[in-house]
């Protein structure tokens, strides 16, 4: 698997931090869905963290149903980190007020930090969200061990992230153009779960949503991926121009897909990943990579298993 350039990650998701809320349809609609997830869980946490806060679209959230609790959201982008601050200084705070009136309510104090190294206490969190945010890290055991590290005992991650189908159009369309990889490689649903159980998580839980997304031409499809800095950001990327005649083959190849659709509109499919695991007693170390601890079940089961 290729490794990503940080600095690129970031400096991309700086630029976008402007114009991503208006085009982050999926995400908004995902981060609904990670939050109705936690009706059905019985934490009633301290310390949350927010983990890829971005502009704190689930972050909101976790305010509202955890309005006791003290809230963190970190990203790697301080520019996204200012519009969350901005955002929830002028919409969220005021109803949290108005709902919340028996005692002070909490916001969110926002942290500009990578998640390979978190700037938080061993065990002192109860809770970790994340929305979308684990596709840009190409190290998960390291991810997943400082997960584990600042959860207490019994704490819980629940996430979501994109799975090997995400974008598979736009990549086929490359392939059939070149041969360098434009669209970044996503890690499948069991290799997720695997590397949970290797970094002290206990029984993860895991499941899948196709969403798909159309569009009326395929260059709406990269100008949107523009628009939320979710761009190529290999370190050994191409360099340099690509070309108008390569790019245009591409869009020609995308074409294609808009022949197989009754409505004629050109398709994006995203694989959504959800997963939740609760941390052990103990960081679990050592060569032992079987994938006894992994459960995979529908959403129905997952609902039948969790709910009170």
């Amino acid at each position: 698997m290729q490794s990503y350039n940080r600095f690129h990650i970031q400096q991309h998701f700086n630029k976008a931090a402007v114009s991503y809320d208006e085009a982050a349809v999926l995400q908004k609609q995902v981060a609904e869905h990670l939050n109705e997830r936690l009706d059905l869980m019985t934490i009633n946490p301290k310390v949350v963290l927010d983990l890829g806060a971005g502009t704190g679209l689930l972050t909101q959230k976790i305010i509202q149903r955890y309005p006791k609790a003290q809230v963190y959201g970190v990203d790697l982008s301080p520019s996204m980190l200012q519009v969350a601050q901005n955002t929830l200084s002028k919409q969220t705070l005021p109803f949290i007020k108005k709902m919340v009136q028996s005692f002070k309510s909490q916001t969110a104090s926002f942290i500009n930090a990578d998640v390979y190294q978190l700037p938080f206490s061993n065990a002192s969190v109860d809770l970790i969200v994340s929305n979308l945010m684990l596709q840009w890290c190409d190290d998960l055991d390291a991810v997943f061990l400082e997960f584990r590290r600042v959860l207490r005992s019994e704490g819980v991650v629940i996430f979501t992230t994109f799975g090997p189908d995400t974008l598979k159009e736009l990549r086929q369309s490359w392939s059939k153009t070149d041969k360098f990889e434009h669209v970044n490689t996503f890690i499948d649903m069991h290799d997720i779960g695997d590397a949970l159980v290797r970094n002290g998580f206990g029984q993860p839980v895991m499941d899948v949503e196709n969403f798909t997304l159309t569009y009326e031409k395929p260059l709406s499809v990269l100008k949107d991926l523009k628009a939320i800095g979710a761009t190529n950001s290999y370190r050994n990327r191409p360099k340099g121009l690509m070309g108008k005649h390569r790019f245009s083959q591409m869009l020609e190849h995308y074409e294609d897909f808009r022949l197989q659709r009754k409505d004629n509109k050109i398709p994006a499919t995203y694989e959504v990943v959800h997963g939740h695991a609760w941390a052990g007693e103990e960081i679990i170390k050592g060569p032992n990579r079987d994938r006894s601890g992994l459960i995979e079940i529908s959403l129905d089961k997952f609902q039948a298993q969790t709910k009170i």
